[in-house]
């Protein structure tokens, strides 16, 4: 899991995510935010995704590029167009350097296929680039792509850092049949997806192969409970409801409480309601 470390500890990134998930000024969040900044759907295992981003890991592992890049795409975050037949995908995340720090003004150039697996060679749809914000976020507006022969369902990204080497890549699909059989298929290049009324919503992570100075490790939050039913300790079920400081929250996936948990703290763990 990419947010965990193998002896169970939880990374910097897993942390700075959440903090920047919250609109919080990272890194003042807990270290012990649990690793769970990706919502996966009822049921799901958790894929090997991107390596940690923990203080010097690798970066997120290349791919080809493909026959039908096009340089010189539109500049937008919606490559959807009047009457485009598909069901819709937002695709979000961030982009983080070595030392798991956001990187802002990177750019990321999105192709894909259409619905019916073919790609726009002659025009841009479904073509476009954009740029990090201030926080290193991106979020992408398009379909589920179709398939065609030899492949499984998926995304082709380039990204760049100011002054950086471009990293080209896909991304995929969990409990897609064709991962089994395409040979490209990365499992490290899953997103996380899910349902979302009729529409799908996924996430995914970069580590780009930028140095950057470690900085300060996070610190605690203060652990105090100002009223509510939330409790340290408890065991939560996904779905289950508290209130936290007067707002309600929502469990987003099954977990034991731990003070520096608290719902304002963990996005990945509590939705307001």
């Amino acid at each position: 899991m990419d947010n965990e470390t193998s002896t169970g500890h939880v990374t910097r990134k897993a942390v700075l995510r959440a903090a920047l998930a919250a609109g919080m000024a990272a890194p003042a969040v807990l270290m012990g935010v649990p690793a769970l900044a990706r919502t996966l759907t009822a049921g799901e295992a958790v894929p090997a995704l991107t390596p940690a981003c923990d203080d010097g890991d690798d970066p997120t592992p290349p791919q080809t590029e493909g026959p039908y890049f096009k340089p010189n795409s539109p500049r937008r975050t919606s490559l959807l167009e009047a009457g485009t037949p598909g069901i819709r995908l937002t695709v979000s995340g961030y982009v983080f350097g070595l030392a798991c720090k956001p990187i802002p003004g990177v750019l990321l150039d999105f192709w894909q296929a259409d619905t019916n697996g073919a790609y726009d060679n002659s025009g841009f749809r479904f073509r476009g680039h954009q740029f990090t914000d201030a926080r290193g976020a991106f979020a992408l507006t398009t379909i589920v792509p179709g398939l065609y022969p030899g492949r499984t369902r998926h995304l082709h990204v380039k990204l760049q850092a100011p002054g950086r080497p471009v990293l080209t890549t896909q991304l995929y699909f969990p409990n897609e049949p064709r991962n089994n059989t395409d040979t490209i298929f990365d499992p490290r290049l899953l997103m996380t997806v899910r349902d979302a009324g009729g529409a799908r919503e996924a996430a995914f992570d970069f580590v780009l192969n930028v140095p950057q100075d470690p900085g300060p490790s996070p610190t605690p939050s203060p652990t105090g409970t100002p009223g509510g039913t939330w409790a340290a300790g408890t065991a939560y079920r996904a779905g289950d409801t508290v209130t936290y400081g007067g707002p309600g929250y929502v469990c987003l996936q099954a977990h034991t409480a731990q003070a520096g948990w608290e719902p304002p703290n963990v996005p990945a763990l509590w939705r307001l309601r």
